[in-house]
């Protein structure tokens, strides 16, 4: 093993710990205001919805190239894709309106 390898699992570790912290420091700051965590519920479950819809339109064809070796791609696996596909897009399509609409309403003001 050698200093790369060493590097390499060191980057996992900090990596690991800064995902840990980033969601449990919120959970525990919130304790003291508990209405903070019903915004981050409603977060959650709207994006889970948006995923749903997502999922049920995204269709789940697999070509047969991508049906064998090395892929070995489902349909239910192609669903699942198109559905975290089409929410991506949805997801950044509003971002860009929000954006936009920021930036209009500081112009006005």
């Amino acid at each position: 093993m050698d200093s790369y390898d060493i590097m390499l699992y060191v980057s996992y570790l900090l990596i690991g710990l800064g995902i840990l912290f980033a969601i449990v420091m919120p959970l525990i700051k919130s304790i003291d205001n508990p209405k903070s965590l019903l915004k981050i519920g409603v977060g959650v479950i709207g994006v889970a919805v948006l995923f749903f819809i997502a999922y049920s339109v995204s269709g789940d064809e697999v070509l047969p190239k991508f049906a064998v070796e090395p892929f070995n791609l489902t349909p239910g696996a192609s669903k699942a894709v198109g559905g975290v596909l089409l929410t991506t897009y949805i997801l950044f399509f509003l971002s860009l309106v929000g954006i936009v609409f920021t930036e209009i309403s500081k112009i006005i003001k």
